[in-house]
């Protein structure tokens, strides 16, 4: 027995106390409910945090990409909406200019009763280079547009001639082009002269007036207007009027600078005369 005891002393000691810990915690899990149920809650207890965990990171990212997803949604329909308000105003601000460019036509025709056959089209494109100045309208020989036809601003303006045609667009030779040469007299004195394109001052936005008689006391400001004689343009359409009076290089005649009366650059629609009466 004592050499039993001495050789697994150490043995029983731990065996001892391990069963005397086992004792005391089912002493007092015991309290509460039965032992089995509460070493499995105990083990279970970790399991069940990270499964709590788990579930609110998923509900988390779910409430996230919920949220996401309906201000996407959102965000898009205020975008159609901020496009389709903005499309109204834009239709709103046409609708308006081409009140205005009407009511202003109206003025002209009853002003200008000679002017029997209008076409309103839009301008769709610009060519400016060193060698021409035209734009393409809307409108060609399907509503009526001819080659050689005038076109004018809403205020009766001289803006170019039409120099080819299709049959939904045309091509307006500018009155600013090299190619242009228009019978023109002086508002203010009756002279007769003519407008003609310059290579060197189409970039500037200008042209030129040429063969003035000698005697003629043109002065910065002075209105130039078509002469309107053979038939071809209507008279006393408005050019524009006279930027500079000089001399050309032989100091023998006098030209004049003239800045068209029609703004070209900011033309968004223009009138296209397709016939007027031709005056005695």
């Amino acid at each position: 027995m004592k050499d039993f005891l001495k050789n697994n002393g150490l043995w029983i000691l731990a065996a001892t106390a391990v069963i005397s810990v086992a004792l005391a915690m089912l002493s007092y899990f015991s309290a509460t409910s039965s032992p089995l149920e509460n070493i499995a809650n105990t083990l279970a207890s970790p399991f069940r945090s990270a499964r709590t965990a788990v579930s609110s990171w998923v509900e988390d990212k779910q409430n996230y990409y919920r949220d996401t997803t309906d201000l996407q949604a959102e965000n898009e329909a205020l975008k159609q909406q901020i496009a389709k308000m903005e499309s109204e105003i834009r239709q709103a601000r046409a609708d308006s200019e081409e009140n205005a460019f009407l009511r202003d036509l109206l003025g002209l025709q009853q002003q200008r009763r000679d002017l029997s056959d209008f076409e309103t089209a839009l301008i769709t494109e610009r060519s400016t280079s060193n060698w021409a100045s035209t734009l393409t309208l809307n409108k060609g020989t399907s509503h009526g547009i001819e080659v050689g036809d005038c076109v004018i601003d809403e205020s009766g303006n001289l803006v170019g001639l039409i120099s080819s045609v299709g049959a939904s667009w045309s091509t307006v030779l500018n009155i600013i082009d090299t190619d242009t040469s228009i019978g023109a007299k002086v508002f203010r004195t009756e002279d007769i002269c003519v407008a003609q394109g310059s290579f060197s001052l189409m970039s500037d936005g200008l042209l030129r007036l040429d063969y003035l008689p000698d005697n003629c006391q043109l002065m910065p400001g002075d209105l130039i207007v078509t002469l309107g004689l053979g038939g071809f343009l209507p008279p006393d359409l408005v050019i524009g009027s006279v930027q500079e009076v000089k001399t050309d290089d032989s100091g023998a005649a006098s030209y004049a600078l003239l800045s068209p009366a029609a703004a070209l650059e900011d033309l968004t629609r223009v009138c296209v005369i397709k016939s007027f009466e031709i005056q005695s």
